[in-house]
């Protein structure tokens, strides 16, 4: 395990669900639940969808449900807002009570002139009151960004803004957010103690097990 030298970044840039939160089950449940109504085999091929593309905002999930899993030649908006409507009332409690990520206010301390972002594809409305119920927003002084705008949108966008400054490093746990740090110049930092993911992160620059290992460094 190399150490990470927080003086080199100006920006750190987390995903939620896998770093900063234990959610990732809480959200593969979330969908399995929702989709269920259709049959246990399209929910699992939700899931399965799900589980291969973390990161992917749920909108995007769920119209590939809808028209490559359920096969609708167009997606049906009233569908697709009551999949939506179920899977964040099925969310909600679960991210109010999951575990958080040890660690956070050393890394804070270890990073006390860098700006720190939250970008996610998780519900962007949803995540700014779940860090604020939670008391974890305070953190977080360049903002809380999700879906629906996806990681590269919502990247590119505050580097325009110059909220996001260069050097920076994103904190992820699948291929998804590997490739958003690639795709935006920043370095990558593989979390591995939550990720559902299969993707070989070799070209990470750094790998934890967790945040609280990656202050500890």
């Amino acid at each position: 395990m190399s150490a990470l030298d927080f003086s080199q970044y100006k920006t750190l840039v987390f995903d939620c669900d896998g770093v900063i939160l234990n959610s990732n089950n809480v959200k593969t449940q979330a969908f399995y639940k929702a989709a269920f109504p259709y049959g246990e085999s399209a929910a699992q091929a939700l899931v399965t969808y799900h589980v291969n593309n973390g990161g992917v905002s749920r909108y995007k999930k769920f119209e590939f449900f809808l028209r490559d899993i359920i096969g609708q030649s167009s997606v049906d908006s009233a569908i697709l807002a009551g999949l939506l409507e179920c899977y964040a009332e099925s969310v909600w409690q679960g991210l109010l009570d999951c575990e958080v990520a040890e660690g956070l206010h050393q890394l804070r301390e270890k990073s006390i002139n860098s700006r720190w972002l939250i970008v996610s594809g998780g519900d962007q409305e949803e995540l700014r009151k779940i860090f604020s119920e939670r008391n974890l927003d305070h953190f977080f002084d360049g903002g809380i960004y999700g879906s629906p705008d996806n990681k590269d949108v919502i990247l590119a966008r505050e580097l325009e803004r110059n909220n996001l400054v260069k050097p920076g490093v994103f904190f992820g746990d699948s291929q998804y957010d590997f490739e958003s740090a690639k795709n935006s110049g920043l370095d990558f930092v593989f979390i591995s103690g939550w990720s559902e993911s299969a993707f070989d992160f070799s070209d990470a620059n750094y790998k934890f097990e967790s945040l609280g290992a990656c202050a500890q460094c």
